[in-house]
């Protein structure tokens, strides 16, 4: 028995309405029998739908001819760095059929730290549909062979991977730490499975659940890997986070931001929800407000599944 789909409503008809229109659009057109002679009164017309079939290709069945795209719920931007890029001033890559993503938006502009930050950052692309993600995927370097000190950020159109962007500077992170020597061998995967839960709108579980006044928004921004000397780090980004005050709003909000977190461990990255992480150079998999990462040592809120 198939599952019920996790999408959001909006999304999954999007989907459906997208694939239905593709299969449409690339039926073959099949002659009426006898040449151009109608058909007569109670004739029935021969359909090869096998040929129909066979001229509809995916990236799944052609990567390179496909003539079938299917678009995401919304458009992403991956963005990269490492300790080779830093004060080179690279050029950003041109992103054609996307305007140019906007510098956050935020009181008295960004501090001198984050400027630094975002001259060394590069643009990789944009995409809004599954082949170009996959077109991405698959030609560029997975995160086991990055060097050290290099990070890939994918996150929604239009929001940078800073937490001053106003997407961010309310949210928080979901991370996890990993052991180099123990997890090459999966961090690939784990990251692939990463970005295919965030793109496909199914790292956020309550989404479809939840009672909204307007359209459910996703609490997604971003997700990230990094890699540095003797560890990785997976995070998922959200715009906003529990204060901590109480209140039916704030148990509201940190009873979906603990279901992230739980989705996070189990579906994407498959551990038991009982297991323990916790060892050398690993964690548990852990949510912090980005104001509470700020504090550097002061007392935090932290939240751990």
């Amino acid at each position: 028995m198939a599952s019920a789909s996790t999408l959001p409503n909006a999304a999954l008809q999007a989907s459906k309405a997208a694939l239905s229109s593709a299969l449409a659009e690339n039926q073959i057109k099949t002659p009426p029998a006898n040449g151009d002679v109608p058909l007569e009164d109670g004739e029935i017309q021969e359909v090869d739908m096998q040929a129909q079939a066979d001229n509809i290709r995916t990236v799944f069945n052609d990567p390179k001819n496909f003539n079938v795209k299917h678009p995401l719920f919304s458009p992403w931007t991956l963005w990269f760095d490492s300790a080779m890029t830093k004060g080179r001033n690279l050029p950003q890559t041109p992103m054609t059929a996307f305007p140019q993503t906007p510098q956050p938006q935020t009181p008295g502009g960004l501090g001198h730290a984050a400027q630094g930050w975002m001259e060394d950052i590069k643009r990789v692309i944009s995409f809004d549909s599954v082949e170009e993600f996959w077109g991405l995927y698959n030609n560029i370097v997975p995160p086991s062979q990055l060097p050290p000190k290099a990070n890939y950020y994918l996150f929604k159109e239009g929001i940078i991977p800073a937490w001053e962007d106003d997407a961010n500077k309310n949210g928080g992170k979901w991370s996890i730490q990993l052991p180099k020597d123990k997890n090459r061998g999966h961090i690939d995967k784990m990251w692939l499975y990463t970005m295919l839960a965030a793109i496909g709108e199914t790292c956020d579980p309550l989404l479809a659940e939840g009672e909204f006044d307007g359209p459910p928004q996703s609490l997604i921004t971003g997700v990230i890997v990094s890699t540095r000397p003797q560890f990785y780090r997976l995070s998922i980004w959200t715009r906003t986070a529990p204060t901590g005050t109480g209140g039916a709003e704030d148990d509201k909000l940190r009873e979906r931001i603990e279901a992230i977190g739980r989705n996070f461990k189990t579906s994407v990255l498959g551990y038991a929800d009982a297991q323990k992480l916790q060892g050398p150079l690993a964690t548990e998999v852990e949510f912090l407000s980005h104001k509470d990462s700020e504090k550097k040592g002061k007392q935090t809120r932290k939240i751990v599944v």
